[in-house]
């Protein structure tokens, strides 16, 4: 094999360790052994490859140091370890490498300083270092790389001041600095960088205030930089950065108004200044921020009206201006924002009566919070019309009236209206049967059932507040007696489950199953949805006979409850830290978000050690089974496979654009695509999930933290993991082979029509993986590109497009685009029209994996 000069084995779950012997093919230029079980070290006689331009390691279990002796390797250009467990320092060797471009190192465990010999590879365009231990300061050198695009160091020890050098740095497009223990102020000359369009120095100790030279940054769409100490006004300046769509400034000492000039960021989606100082008024110009999907304001000290005008935002999702100094009444305007999910005004000193237009808004689902005022009238009729509400919180306010509008919110969950005026009696539903008296107290007038209350007429007993009081005793002992029975029930059980058990360990056995699972082991449940699920039926299926998928986080069950309820029930492993953060990440990503294509979390429950998740059940598994497990079983004819990629698709584009703040899935494959009774696609196992304004690439280390980089995902959100098919397909059709060669055999032989449509799917597949990440698709771009392929057929459903998509800020020439893939002569077309990949960290997954599943045959490597 010395005459090998590309060994591509990477997705295959290849384990063991690298061997010594690959330093003897000196022809070697491109090693890819990504995505793998790889374990030991990273061999030191790599280094005596001296024609090897691209190692890409990343993601397996690789420990030790990098190797000095890879310094040696001048031709290298790309190196990607990432996502091991690497530790010891960044080789000072590294400045050999003048023809370096991408040094990818992040999510290790490396120490020691930046060294600043990097600064002589004069070509690096992309360095990552985040997600590591590495201490010291920024090396003020790193301002010499003329090239340099992208710089992320994000979670490390940093101390320090920025370097002002890094102004000189002109091409730089994406700086990411969060999460560390910076100090100083944010140097002036930063935001003299054109280019410059993402700017993250979240969780620092940065100081100062925000320079007005900020105007001049006119690439800018996001500036984040809460919890820091950053002090002063906002700038005026601000206004100028016309491609601003999220500013994030929270957490910090700001004080004064909102200045009026932020009108002029018409592009401004996201804005977050909660706990500041913040005073005076908002300016009437606010609401010339038409596209503003979330805005919290909360803890500050602004006074006046909540906003001038509401009318004006048809595309706000969430409301928070709590805690501040808010007087008069609740704009009725605010009926106006249709797609409003979340409203929160509590804690302020708002009077009058709820205006009516609140109960009008039908996306109000999550929750809506006026406590902590002064509002009097009654609860409007109209809120028996918010029947997708799942919180509200009326207390503390002077209401009157009593609660049956309220009796018919079938999907409510959380409910506080204590400390009113409220009377009348409480509604008999299981749902107010179920609250605890404290979220109904403070209403004097109030009655349960069995009361007698003062509407009922005259003679109709004692007064209230003896009823109450002897309702009172009867209901504490009502639960003495129930409390002592379930004492006894549960110590009776708890035989009987130990037995069962035990009785049934097997490989899904763990610690999991010990005592922690035991009825009585102070379980705490929370439901999303109304649904009788007892936990200690759910615990009984949770037996090896019931596993229908195990991930590396956890084991699926499937669950069948005696009311005739089939749930899938995901266990996380108790034995691994990194599996309580993926819970906590899917629950903090689940509960907020609703779409067809992703699969629904119907609640939790967890004790000391063992951590469960409620789902809806698909009956018809994941994708990758169904493909490539099912032994013939199961065919997917195209239109089924169409439908599962357009759903993907469109799970996908909702995650990345109608989110606030956006998510990012990051573990999209085959196998974590369930399927509904019609093959509808839902995305699932959101265990890597993070938010935007949580971090970017991480890791299944032990200590997760899922922050970073937020938001830089498009266009790379769409840049696939399928990387290695295909890159085969793009080496197959340069060589203008026959396309129809590359489709799975199952969809070979259909009509032309049908062919040519593959082949303009598979097309947009290959979009996803263009070599220049400015002609790569949003997600939003690749569901429009889908439906546009098949415009005559879904022109009648309710999501249709109107028109072919037009070119936006993400993309370049998509009406090029459009055009190419509704050529008839597409195959022709395809291998011209495609730029070709040659070498490429795959960043997190996408649509195009799933292209190579839909189209493409194995690929067999000698």
């Amino acid at each position: 094999l010395k005459k090998l000069q590309t060994l591509a084995i990477y997705t295959t779950l290849l384990s063991g360790q690298i061997p010594d012997e690959l330093g003897d093919c000196t022809e070697l230029q491109n090693l890819y052994l990504y995505q793998n079980s790889l374990s030991g070290s990273i061999p030191i006689s790599l280094g005596r490859l001296r024609n090897l331009q691209s190692l890409l390691l990343w993601q397996n279990n690789l420990v030790g140091v990098i190797p000095p002796e890879l310094g040696r390797c001048d031709q290298l250009t790309v190196i990607d370890v990432s996502i091991n467990s690497l530790t010891g320092r960044i080789p000072s060797t590294f400045e050999n490498l003048t023809m370096l471009e991408e040094l990818l190192l992040s999510s290790n465990q490396l120490t020691g300083e930046i060294p600043k010999e990097i600064a002589k590879c004069s070509r690096i365009t992309h360095i990552e270092l985040d997600y590591n231990q590495l201490t010291g300061t920024i090396p003020s050198e790193l301002g010499n790389l003329a090239n340099l695009t992208l710089l992320f160091l994000w979670q490390n020890k940093l101390e320090g001041s920025i370097p002002s050098t890094i102004s000189n740095c002109r091409n730089l497009e994406a700086l990411d600095l969060s999460l560390n223990a910076l100090t100083g102020s944010i140097p002036t000359g930063i935001f003299q960088l054109k280019k410059l369009s993402k700017l993250l120095l979240l969780s620092n100790n940065l100081s100062g205030g925000i320079p007005p030279a900020i105007g001049n940054c006119s690439s800018l769409s996001r500036f984040r930089a809460n919890n820091n100490k950053l002090a002063g006004e906002i700038p005026p300046e601000i206004g100028k950065l016309k491609n601003l769509i999220f500013l994030d400034l929270g957490n910090n000492r700001l004080t004064g108004a909102l200045p009026p000039e932020i009108s002029g960021c018409r592009n401004l989606t996201f804005i977050d200044l909660h706990s500041n100082s913040l005073t005076k008024f908002l300016p009437e110009e606010l609401n010339q921020l038409s596209l503003l999907q979330f805005v919290d304001l909360s803890n500050n000290l602004i006074e006046g009206a909540p906003i001038p005008s509401f009318g004006s935002f048809n595309s706000l999702t969430k409301l928070v201006l709590s805690n501040n100094r808010f007087s008069g009444p609740i704009p009725t305007e605010i009926g106006s924002c249709l797609k409003l999910q979340l409203l929160d005004l509590s804690c302020n000193q708002l009077s009058g009566n709820i205006p009516p237009s609140l109960g009008k808004i039908p996306s109000l689902e999550i929750g809506l919070n006026l406590s902590l005022n002064q509002l009097t009238g009654k609860i409007p009729p109209e809120f028996a019309n918010l029947d997708m509400l799942g919180s509200l919180d009326l207390s503390y306010n002077q209401l009157s009236g009593d609660l049956h509008i309220l009796a018919e919110l079938q999907n409510l969950v959380v409910l506080n209206v204590s400390h009113n005026n409220l009377s009348g009696r409480v509604p008999e539903t299981p749902f107010f049967a179920q609250l605890p008296l404290s979220v109904l107290s403070g209403n004097p007038e109030l009655c349960f059932a069995g009361e007698k209350c003062y509407a009922d007429g005259p003679g109709s007993g004692a007064p209230h507040t003896l009823a109450a009081r002897v309702a009172m005793i009867v209901l504490l002992c009502t639960a003495c007696v129930l409390l002592l029975a379930a004492v006894y029930i549960v110590l009776k059980d708890r035989h009987s489950c130990r037995g069962y058990f035990n009785g049934s360990r097997g490989e899904d056995s763990d610690d999991a199953f010990d005592s922690d699972l035991e009825l009585g082991s102070g379980w705490e449940v929370t439901l999303y949805q109304k649904l009788d699920l007892p936990i200690s039926e759910v615990i009984k299926c949770l037996a090896p006979a019931n596993v229908i998928g195990r991930g590396k986080t956890g084991v699926v069950y499937r669950a069948c409850i005696s009311s005739g309820l089939t749930i899938a029930v995901k266990r996380f492993r108790s034995s691994e830290a990194f599996s309580a953060a993926a819970f906590s990440s899917e629950i903090a990503t689940l509960a907020r978000i609703r779409h067809r294509n992703i699969v629904r979390l119907l609640g939790w429950g967890a004790n000391r050690r063992t951590k469960l998740l409620f789902y809806d059940y698909l009956p018809n598994g994941n994708l990758g089974a169904l493909l490539h497990e099912g032994n013939g079983r199961v065919g997917l004819d195209w239109e089924s496979r169409f439908k599962i990629a357009l759903g993907v698709a469109e799970g996908l584009a909702y995650l990345h654009h109608d989110c606030v703040p956006a998510i990012l899935h990051r573990d999209v494959k085959a196998h974590n695509i369930l399927l509904g009774d019609c093959y509808e696609a839902c995305l699932a196992d959101f265990g890597l999930a993070r938010l935007v304004e949580d971090g970017p690439s991480g890791s299944s280390s032990t200590n997760p933290q899922f922050a970073g980089s937020y938001g830089y995902f498009a266009p790379d959100s769409s840049f696939a993991e399928g990387q290695h098919v295909i890159q085969w397909v793009r080496d197959h059709l340069k060589k203008k082979k026959n396309p129809i060669s590359i489709l799975d055999p199952k969809l070979q032989g259909r009509p032309d029509p049908i062919i040519q449509e593959i082949l303009q799917a598979l097309g947009i597949s290959l979009l996803c993986t263009s070599d220049r990440a400015e002609d790569r698709p949003t997600m939003k771009d690749v569901t429009a590109l889908l439906r546009e392929i098949r415009q005559d057929q879904l022109s009648t459903t309710a999501d249709a497009v109107d028109k072919p998509p037009q070119k936006n800020s993400n993309t370049t020439s998509l009406d090029t685009k459009t055009s190419i893939l509704s050529s008839s002569s597409m195959a022709n077309h395809l291998p011209f029209a495609l730029p070709i990949q040659e070498s490429s960290h795959c960043s997190y997954a996408s649509l195009s994996s799933l292209g190579a599943y839909f189209f493409a045959q194995p690929v067999m490597y000698n």
